[in-house]
């Protein structure tokens, strides 16, 4: 009797095929994001497809920072302006700027002013007073030359580079003039600062936020008062002083 049409015993699997011809009909479940499964050949497809997209992300992020680069360049160039012309002319400006500051330092105060020989009347009023001395080119020569040997040179260059910028008109001048007799005589870095009490100071502090011919009167009065009080005396029993003065009045004698 043939049990063909009989039903499996409970337990029993109904399939009736075979392990092989199972595998065969078998299909592997769909990979991630509903991909087919990848076999060497596809997996290497794959690693191709991926490297490609990675490579195209790469250029066109690469081309995203240009185009920014772009938008904030400067007006000369599309690079970066810390290595453009911008820079370049920043510094020639910043050049020229230092040419103009060399330039007026170099005119404003003369190492030597010019003057006819002063005569022997001339030499005698300058002992006196102080106020004669100081008013004529050839007197304040003289008095430059004694304080040079006392090392109190730079207080009649501050006096002088203060008369240069009373004369002044234009004002981007009168602001360069003003900034370099700061630097030079005001500033406690400068080996030429002069000597000014604290209320004189904090004037030209106020004064230099809108520097005028008249920003260092206050200091400019102070130093005069200083070399009149301390130097001028020592000046006139000075050897330059003396030398000068017997000189002239052995020229006068023999003419």
């Amino acid at each position: 009797m043939r049990m063909d049409d009989q039903q499996p015993a409970l337990g029993e699997e109904s399939s009736g095929l075979d392990g092989c011809e199972q595998g065969k009909d078998f299909q592997e479940p769909p990979g991630v994001d509903g991909d087919p499964p990848m076999g060497s050949e596809r997996m290497e497809m794959r690693k191709r497809q991926m490297s490609v997209h990675q490579e195209t992300v790469s250029s066109a992020q690469a081309q995203q920072s240009v185009g920014n680069r772009g938008s904030n360049a400067c007006c000369f160039c599309w690079c970066c302006c810390c290595s453009c012309s911008c820079l370049t002319v920043r510094n020639q400006d910043d050049e020229r700027t230092r040419k103009s500051s060399n330039e007026i330092r170099r005119l404003g105060i003369p190492n030597w002013e010019e003057s006819p020989s002063p005569t022997l009347e001339d030499v005698y009023s300058w002992g006196q007073s102080f106020d004669k001395l100081m008013i004529t080119p050839g007197g304040r020569n003289a008095f430059r030359e004694f304080l040079r040997t006392e090392f109190s040179e730079e207080n009649m260059l501050f006096w002088m580079a203060c008369e240069d910028l009373k004369k002044e008109a234009n004002k981007n001048v009168i602001e360069e003039k003003a900034r370099l007799i700061y630097e030079d005589y005001i500033s406690i870095l400068s080996p030429k600062e002069v000597s000014l009490d604290s209320r004189v100071r904090e004037v030209i502090n106020r004064n230099m936020l809108e520097p005028s011919q008249h920003t260092f009167d206050d200091a400019q009065l102070q130093i005069y008062t200083l070399m009149h009080r301390d130097s001028y005396p020592r000046f006139m029993n000075s050897v330059i002083y003396k030398n000068l003065l017997q000189s002239l009045s052995e020229t006068t004698a023999e003419s």
